[in-house]
């Protein structure tokens, strides 16, 4: 479980990949270990079938040695479950951290713009640091983390001059390469700013913060402010701004990745981290406006974490752990549940967008199913 290799090949890429392959899929047989309908052999069987782990810098948290340590750590459960691995894989993740936090230093320093695979959750340092805020709070990794972070949010000089948010990227949003010709800022969860300000967000909740932390939480919430469209529908946000500008905002599917809900749930925390209750209330209200509108919650039409009922299903529930009005969101828990069940099954068995994920957040939304779990960390839902 804990040999490493740093040129993968695609088979052994795919097994530890925490989206699609047995690593992801390995957390639907711990979540039922844990609570007793499921064995732990099992769950060694399939961790022990994946192979010499990813340490290059194509390692993350959704693939390689960290989302190996990520899934062992909830495997451990608090237990001294996989000790020795957990270690050895803490000062790998370590070290990983170090270099990629140079690398990203060195590239603000030389007036480079960002990339996705340099910050975001799924490639980045964002997915790092929601590792590392849970496996080693006390490391000089998560505050160098965090305080990369509050470096990303400081606005920068862009090719012809202007200044440009920090996260500004040079490319296009993934699969749609015409979208934004001359770079752009994205406000999604999974790539986008929101995804630090949840980790900001989160880290402070914990006391752990870093200089600037407060102001990179402000910087962000003012821009998400800018971006903000209220109508009669209620309250979203545009994917993203590119040098033409903020596009239109129709009503689009409440997704985790780049939909209200994922949006709504990052302001939400980082009203609770800043004392905010106005940005806290203005959240919850804008995911309940969310779905009472047909033609947004009509969009989804899977089961998936990313893109479907399943995510959405999870961020309802974490922000009803927090909201000023649980209740509120009672009754569309029991709708999506309901939803859930008349949608197309997903043919990947994957956690991200396959059936592990889809299962997880269905099983763990039953009002009997005690304690929700904490396999959502690597959404930075909680």
């Amino acid at each position: 479980m804990t040999t490493v290799m740093s040129l993968p090949n695609q088979t052994h890429a795919a097994r530890q990949s925490l989206a699609h392959g047995p690593l992801g899929t390995a957390l639907l047989p711990i979540a039922r270990a844990r609570r007793g309908t499921g064995s732990w052999q099992a769950v060694h069987r399939q961790l022990s079938a994946i192979g010499p782990l990813v340490d290059g810098d194509e390692a993350s948290l959704y693939l390689g040695a960290p989302a190996m340590a990520y899934v062992l750590h909830l495997a451990a459960a608090g237990t001294h479950r996989y000790a020795g691995a957990l270690h050895t894989l803490d000062t790998l993740v370590a070290a990983h951290t170090r270099r990629r936090l140079a690398a990203a230093h060195a590239r603000i320093d030389a007036g480079r713009l960002a990339s996705f695979a340099e910050y975001d959750i799924f490639r980045g340092l964002t997915g790092i640091g929601a590792l590392l805020l849970r496996r080693q709070p006390a490391s000089p990794e998560i505050r160098g983390v965090l305080a990369y972070l509050v470096r990303l949010t400081e606005p920068v000089t862009g090719p012809t001059g202007t200044l440009l948010p920090g996260w500004w990227v040079g490319h296009a949003p993934a699969g749609d390469p015409a979208a934004t010709p001359g770079g752009h800022a994205n406000a999604g969860m999974a790539h986008g700013i929101t995804g630090p300000l949840a980790l900001l967000a989160l880290a402070k909740r914990r006391d752990i913060t870093v200089d600037g932390h407060d102001d990179a939480l402000h910087r962000i919430c003012h821009w998400l402010d800018h971006l903000r469209h209220n109508d009669h529908r209620g309250t979203r946000w545009p994917r993203w701004i590119s040098a033409q500008g903020a596009p239109p905002a129709p009503p689009a599917a409440p997704s985790w990745c780049y939909g209200t809900p994922g949006l709504a749930r990052a302001q939400q925390l980082a009203g609770i981290a800043l004392g905010d209750a106005d940005r806290k209330r203005m959240a919850e209200r804008a995911l309940l406006f969310c779905l009472s509108d047909a033609r947004q919650f009509g969009q989804l039409t899977g089961r998936g974490l990313c893109h479907g009922l399943g995510g959405l299903l999870r961020t309802v529930q974490r922000v009803a752990e927090d909201a000023e009005a649980p209740h509120l969101f009672t009754t569309w828990r029991h709708l999506l549940r309901q939803r859930y069940l008349t949608a197309e099954p997903p043919e990947d068995t994957g956690f991200l967008h396959g059936a592990a994920g889809a299962a997880l957040a269905f099983r763990h939304a039953e009002f009997d199913a005690g304690p929700a779990g904490d396999w959502d960390t690597c959404l930075l839902l909680a």
